[in-house]
């Protein structure tokens, strides 16, 4: 975790970086739509941007539309329903590298992580063996990938046959590890967070893993993707989109009124629920230099490239050029 001094440092580097996008690209004017789940935390960002004007302030007017699933948001930016959705990293490399061109900005790198019970006997990778891990995601999901080929490579488990990995949807992992019928659960941030305020503990991070392999900050794995031809066409729109979401994150790191705003819309149990899923948002907040993100980007891709293939890839064996928008450049 970085110290205070420093976060707030970046937080300001992020808040100067909207500032230049809002002088570049006030006069803007166009639509935005962009596709998103009912209750992805996504919706919290867009609700400080339209609740604060930020997207009339920075020219763009932002639409949302709610769609049932990450494929029904796939299939909406594809068939041009929607300008952008929020997706995962590897996707869109992957869309690019089979020809089908989309640009990516950073919207999160708030990773989830291996939870266990606060009384739990397990302290280290070693003492999976032989227990029940629930998997979010399914076989090919990065963070279980990554945390596979770290316990192999410093632990010397092969967690995929020595442990009993369950796949299943995030909510239903929780409540069978609640129940005490799996002895960890490999989940995303805010379910993660949920769980900590129900006293479990982190055992290990992805983001641990990742730099076990030469990756030397966090990286935003969540992100907006643009059809990059629209991007192209839409430059003003999509520079004062970025302005906005900027603007949105600023706030989000510093107001505790901006928060209690939106708490509903976190569907927080509780107060230790609520402040963890406040800290774990925080803490995912992108303020890197686009240079240090995309360097960091390529090395996990070749990791990951290494570990799953091209199940998990696509044809690409490094990172598809140009996947980041070419906007950020002006503003990193």
């Amino acid at each position: 975790m970085l110290f205070l001094s420093r976060r707030a440092l970046l937080l300001g580097s992020l808040a100067v970086a909207g500032a230049q996008f809002v002088a570049s690209g006030a006069q803007a004017g166009g639509t935005l739509k962009i596709g998103v789940l009912k209750f992805g935390t996504v919706n919290w960002e867009i609700d400080v941007i339209k609740a604060n004007g930020l997207d009339a302030k920075n020219g763009v007017a932002v639409e949302m539309t709610e769609l049932a699933s990450n494929d029904a948001t796939r299939i909406a930016l594809q068939g041009g329903e929607v300008h952008a959705i929020v997706s995962d990293f590897l996707w869109a490399a992957r869309m690019r590298a089979e020809g089908k061109p989309v640009v990516f900005v950073p919207f999160s790198a708030t990773e989830g992580a291996l939870m266990v019970p606060g009384g739990s006997p397990v302290a280290k990778l070693a003492d999976l063996r032989g227990r029940k891990i629930g998997v979010a995601g399914g076989p090919l999901d990065k963070s279980w990938l990554l945390l596979q080929g770290w316990a192999r490579a410093n632990h010397g488990i092969d967690l995929a046959k020595e442990a009993e990995p369950v796949f299943g949807a995030p909510p239903l992992l929780s409540e069978k590890v609640l129940a005490g019928e799996l002895d960890a659960v490999l989940t995303y941030w805010n379910f993660a967070a949920r769980l900590e305020a129900r006293g479990f503990r982190t055992l290990v991070s992805p983001d641990e893993a990742a730099r076990s392999f030469g990756v030397e900050g966090a990286v935003a794995m969540i992100g907006y993707v643009f059809d990059e031809v629209w991007a192209s066409q839409n430059v003003d729109t999509v520079r004062g989109f970025v302005a906005a979401s900027r603007a949105a994150k600023a706030l989000l790191a510093t107001s505790e009124a901006e928060w209690v705003r939106i708490r509903p819309l976190t569907r927080s149990e509780d107060e230790a629920t609520f402040q963890a899923l406040k800290r774990r948002f925080r803490e995912g907040i992108p303020a890197r230099p686009l240079a240090q993100e995309e360097a960091d980007a390529g090395r996990l891709y070749d990791v990951l490239s290494r570990i799953g293939g091209e199940k998990l890839v696509g044809p690409a064996k490094t990172l598809p050029a140009g996947i980041y928008w070419s906007g950020l450049r002006s503003a990193s």
